[in-house]
């Protein structure tokens, strides 16, 4: 992980919980030693000199995650040193569209915008109250978990109108226990949590008329 800011120190703190091998590099020692208890390695280490990453056996790691925004230059000259030094999979922070260029250009498997991402997100949320949750899988579908409505209490999922939206029920949360949508105990309860495959205008469209 290069860059310990909120955003790399919360990816690589997570990585960590999950039980992966994490070093985290930033210039700063403040930040390094703030980390150095948490992740497996905290080096104070400028990402810019290949060298010094591959002295530090960088190029021994699976994956690379460079969480740097507010420095364009350290931003590119670390990815293309990532890709020289062989790491396989290379995961950058952008903070514009032309940074985002870039970074692909250089051979960045994933560019993302932490704050783009969370801010649609976040507008999602607002739009349509019952929506709790959602992940965009791509080609404009998303899984939404929804919240479900007085109306729905106690009806059965197969007796739900989901086929005229172009819906698909993948099942339902029920606190921590998923129930499959074709289970014996598939019939809705108040603080069930729906989760629903589809395109956005249809999921607008089904939640309009609860």
């Amino acid at each position: 992980m290069i860059g310990l800011g909120n955003f790399g120190s919360t990816v690589a703190t997570e990585l960590v919980r999950f039980g992966n091998y994490v070093i985290g590099i930033d210039l700063d020692e403040a930040l390094v030693s703030a980390h150095a208890e948490t992740l497996n390695q905290a080096l104070i280490l400028d990402a810019r000199d290949d060298e010094a990453l591959r002295h530090a056996g960088i190029d021994a790691c699976g994956a690379g995650v460079i969480g740097m925004g507010s420095s364009l230059e350290a931003s590119v000259l670390a990815t293309m040193n990532l890709r020289l030094l062989g790491i396989e999979r290379i995961w950058a922070k952008a903070t514009s569209r032309t940074h985002h260029r870039i970074l692909s250009k250089l051979g960045a498997d994933r560019v993302i915008h932490p704050e783009v991402d969370v801010g649609r997100q976040i507008a999602q949320v607002l739009h349509n109250p019952l929506v709790r949750d959602y992940v965009a899988l791509g080609n404009g579908f998303h899984v939404v978990n929804l919240r479900i409505p007085a109306t729905l209490d106690g009806k059965p999922l197969n007796g739900l109108p989901l086929r005229k939206f172009n819906l698909r029920c993948l099942g339902v949360m029920r606190g921590t226990e998923f129930i499959a949508s074709d289970g014996p105990n598939a019939v809705l309860h108040g603080d069930d949590r729906l989760l629903l495959l589809g395109r956005r205008a249809d999921l607008r469209s089904y939640t309009a008329t609860l």
